[in-house]
């Protein structure tokens, strides 16, 4: 019997220390392939209005250009990683990839709604397969301890960046070329890396005489596009919206059968044993939080900047720069926290240090002289945060055997898409409940820091949790 904390700190002495060459060369070219899909997230987010205006979108429909990509994003992570498990996790990463350069070509070329949708569904498909193979090629060419510590700070980072640097460029592009190199900018990233990578990645999968789940799949995956569905119209239309309240069921019954389908199933999509393992556990919560609330935080300080402030998106999106490079400083050091604190001190450390910037967001006042607390708070939560995910990513998949990795990633992996999708969903109901009828700037700010103290005290919750469950001893 050991905690958390006592294999973390055992396991780095039988792993080696340094990085070869190649190594590095895998090193790089999963961490672009994350970073790429990472910017897809949120890189039309300012050039939404101006889609609309080229392609003829009506505004209520302007939504579904994010929501399609959500939905696919999400709703298939799980489904796709154990598909990686199946037929191999480079196959797939590159069949992946291939769809994203192909599905980014097609939006950009977009000439109707129909054409431009397409294209973000099968992007989102793509992102949906490569995520859960890529990071599954990450832990398995890195063994547990410092190298994979390391790497998974390095892709945690380059994920929130990317998250970041998406709305910048996004800002970017469309002020300086068109909206459509918003999607052109993926192909020959895509291409670069579809060269390199049958170089450099080795083939990974598991047993392969395993077959794949149908009921188990078909549960998940339609339960969690229904509970996307009804999170995306609870944030456009409140949580009292029928047709939200029914999508929230639907994925809540859903997923809740999948569990006992797969408690039945011989061959299940996810093992029960596994979701019975007290990191997997903790470990997705605590990532589901950090996603949750630092993605909803951009979010709700571009309403701030936007409307309270009036600055124009691209400098809102500029001003995220700062978060960004959180973001970098807390991926590149968490191995380094985690080698000296333990798995489970840098959950609750992070998540502490990310709830205290956050609630210092409530002293954001109504004119331009507060701009430097919301660019220290962006900072110093941005490093918080990503301690978080890289805690909660060595925690969710360390400790299992090859032949689960996929799974593994394919949950944590999920988690990561749920939590990027709902929060901001969630928190717009929240600013917007808050707000009311008014619609003026002092009516907007107390809107927003009604959802900024809300958002601090998820983060609270889940280090006081992460720091009650994963402590406890368990048989390993």
């Amino acid at each position: 019997m050991t905690t958390l904390d006592e294999v973390s700190a055992a396991t780095p002495s039988a792993a080696p220390e340094r990085l070869t060459g190649k190594l590095r060369l895998t090193l790089v070219v999963l961490l672009v392939a994350q970073f790429m899909l990472a910017v897809d997230f949120s890189i039309l987010n300012v050039a939404l209005p101006v889609i609309g205006r080229g392609l003829g979108f009506s505004l209520a429909n302007l939504q579904w250009i994010a929501t399609a990509f959500a939905l696919a994003a999400a709703g298939f992570t799980l489904l796709f990683g154990r598909i990686a498990d199946l037929v191999g996790r480079r196959r797939l990463f590159m069949v992946g990839l291939a769809v994203l350069g192909a599905s980014s070509l097609v939006g950009g070329l977009a000439v109707n709604p129909e054409m431009l949708l397409i294209a973000r569904v099968a992007q989102g498909l793509a992102t949906a397969a490569v995520t859960p193979a890529g990071l599954s090629l990450l832990t398995s060419s890195f063994p547990e301890g410092p190298l994979r510590d390391k790497a998974l700070g390095l892709n945690g980072a380059l994920m929130s960046a990317g998250f970041t640097t998406g709305a910048i460029l996004g800002g970017i592009l469309t002020d300086l070329l068109s909206w459509r190199w918003a999607f052109f900018i993926n192909v020959p990233v895509a291409l670069v890396v579809l060269f390199i990578a049958p170089a450099v990645l080795k083939e990974s999968r598991g047993d392969a005489r395993a077959k794949l789940d149908i009921p188990g799949a078909l549960s998940v995956t339609v339960g969690l596009l229904a509970l996307v569905y009804g999170l995306t119209t609870a944030g456009e239309h409140g949580f009292g919206d029928v047709t939200a309240l029914v999508g929230l069921a639907i994925g809540v019954v859903l997923l809740v059968a999948f569990y006992f389908i797969e408690k039945g199933a011989a061959q299940p999509l996810v093992p029960v044993r596994i979701l019975h393992r007290r990191t997997v556990i903790w470990g997705n919560l605590a990532g589901l939080i950090a996603f949750v609330t630092e993605t909803s935080l951009v979010f709700l300080m571009t309403l701030y900047l936007q409307k309270v402030l009036g600055f124009s998106p691209l400098a809102a999106g500029l001003s995220f720069a700062v978060l960004g490079l959180g973001t970098v400083v807390g991926g590149v050091t968490a191995a380094r926290v985690i080698g000296k604190i333990g798995t489970t001190s840098t959950l609750v450390v992070g998540g502490i240090i990310q709830a205290v910037a956050t609630a210092a967001l409530l002293g954001l006042g109504d004119n331009r002289s507060w701009m430097w607390l919301l660019l220290l708070a962006t900072f110093v939560g941005g490093v918080g945060n990503m301690l978080v995910i890289v805690g909660f990513m060595v925690t969710a998949t360390s400790g299992l055997p090859d032949a689960d990795q996929g799974m593994a990633t394919g949950v944590a992996t999920m988690t990561q898409q749920i939590g990027i999708t709902m929060g901001t969903p969630i928190m717009s109901a929240i600013a917007t409940a808050g707000i009311g009828a008014t619609a003026g700037a002092d009516a907007i700010l107390g809107g927003v820091s009604t959802a900024v103290l809300v958002n601090a005290l998820i983060v609270a919750v889940g280090a006081v949790l992460a720091a009650v469950f994963l402590r406890k001893k368990q048989q390993v």
